[in-house]
């Protein structure tokens, strides 16, 4: 049963737009009704009241009040007394319409007004309405009144006519109000439901297109603006998702390549007891360093603290990395620094991170040797990666840090270009820098800038 009574609001923005619009016109075509037929009541009624009055003078001329009597003078066009009149002399009634009893309603009426004395007017209801309206007549020695009646059926007839008229405009206009609000509302929101389904089509597939690009009303404007940028912000999410699964494949390829060597060297021949302990010691490194590679980028990809206040010694980290490398130069650590070796003041598993790409980089390009060199300054300590290598070309270097980018990808070497850039985002991470000196022959040198422990 209350299902009945209360309906649910339209689940479309047109829909309630339209209910809207037409509660709206329901309301104002309601009072407006209401005021013009008011005044249209009154207007008949007071039209009434002139035809009355000008009955009522055109009477007053056949009255003579010279004498101690009221008469009433026999005139060409005694029909006039006919026609709802009635004259008193005082109280005392004179004349009245032949055809009304002196108990009726319209004679009981005329005695009232007469009593009231002066002018005055009144309506008498009933199943034949009449308007009765009393005028005094003087200018002799007597008095006489003069009261006169209209039937109002015709006026209350015209009346209802203009109600029932008023009352079918105002359902077409609200039909009409309705229909032609649906149509405005329906063409005002259809670039709407084509920007929603665009937004889907290009959340769904990268696409350079942006709704600013078209010129459009103030309000789709804004709408355009906010929708190219939800759009920037997941595309910047699938990029960013990109970019730590290559981050990811990336690190976890040198750790992984070692657990392969080393079962492929286990399963060649039998090993000794010592030798398979050490084989598994390496795979439990290498896993360890997996773990850790994930820990490092994963808590920095969620926006977590990879840089944790820590310390890490250096000279150990930088040289469990090299090594860690199957490198065919020679790779050199020093540290330029009298009494005891540099500190970096963040965890060891992130400065291996941030190391490890620049290293790794070193080795893959050098001629003969690497050297890397530890050293403190003022504001921190400062890590040197430098290989004899053929260096970096001039025309790459404002590329050398963007993901996925590499000089020269046919170059022999492997590699998806996203170690540099991911060194570069820890290392920023924890308040410190890489850089590329590109001033630096022959070969290249890379620096990291972190604070001291």
């Amino acid at each position: 049963m209350s299902s009945v009574f209360f309906r649910p609001a339209p689940g479309t923005l047109r829909g309630r737009l339209s209910l809207v619009a037409l509660t709206t016109a329901t309301l104002l075509m309601v009072i407006l009704t209401v005021a013009f037929n008011t005044v249209i009541r009154h207007r008949l009624q007071h039209q009434a009241d002139d035809e009355l009055r000008t009955r009522a003078a055109a009477v007053a001329t056949t009255i003579d009040t010279n004498g101690r009597t009221v008469r009433v003078l026999e005139t060409s066009n005694d029909r006039l007394l006919d026609t709802n009149v009635w004259i008193y002399t005082g109280t005392r009634l004179l004349e009245q319409p032949p055809a009304t009893t002196p108990h009726s309603a319209l004679a009981l009426a005329a005695d009232r007004l007469v009593r009231q004395g002066g002018t005055h007017c009144l309506t008498v209801d009933g199943p034949d309405p009449a308007r009765l309206c009393s005028q005094s007549v003087s200018g002799g020695r007597s008095r006489a009144t003069v009261v006169t009646a209209l039937d109002l059926s015709p006026y209350r007839s015209s009346a209802d006519t203009l109600l029932l008229a008023s009352l079918v405009l105002d359902a077409v206009m609200l039909a009409c109000t309705y229909l032609l609000t649906r149509l405005a509302v329906g063409r005002a929101l259809r670039p709407v439901g084509t920007m929603t389904d665009q937004a889907t089509q290009r959340s769904a597939v990268v696409s350079a297109e942006r709704f600013s690009a078209v010129q459009r009303p103030a309000e789709l404007a804004r709408l355009g603006a906010s929708l190219d940028a939800l759009l920037d912000r997941i595309r910047a999410v699938l990029r960013h998702e990109q970019q730590l699964t290559g981050e990811l494949s990336h690190e976890l390829r040198t750790p992984l390549s070692r657990i392969v060597a080393e079962l492929d060297w286990w399963q060649a021949r039998p090993r000794s007891a010592a030798e398979t302990e050490a084989t598994h010691e390496v795979i439990a490194d290498a896993a360890r360093s997996m773990r850790t590679i994930c820990d490092t980028l994963l808590n920095d990809a969620r926006g977590g603290t990879p840089t944790t206040p820590g310390t890490a010694e250096i000279l150990p980290v930088l040289h469990r990395l090299a090594a860690h490398l199957e490198a065919p130069v020679r790779v050199t650590v020093d540290v330029r620094d009298e009494g005891s070796p540099p500190e970096a003041g963040v965890q060891s598993a992130l400065l291996e991170r941030i190391v490890s790409p620049l290293l790794t980089n070193a080795v893959r390009y050098a001629t003969s040797r690497v050297t890397v060199t530890a050293r403190r300054e003022s504001d921190g300590v400062r890590i040197d990666i430098v290989d004899d290598g053929p260096g970096v070309p001039e025309s790459f270097t404002a590329q050398l840090f963007q993901p996925g980018r590499r000089a020269d990808p046919g170059d022999g070497h492997g590699g998806a270009g996203l170690g540099l850039p991911l060194a570069r985002r820890l290392a920023r991470s924890a308040e410190g820098e890489v850089t590329y000196d590109p001033g630096h022959t022959p070969g290249a040198r890379f620096t990291v800038r972190l604070p001291a422990g």
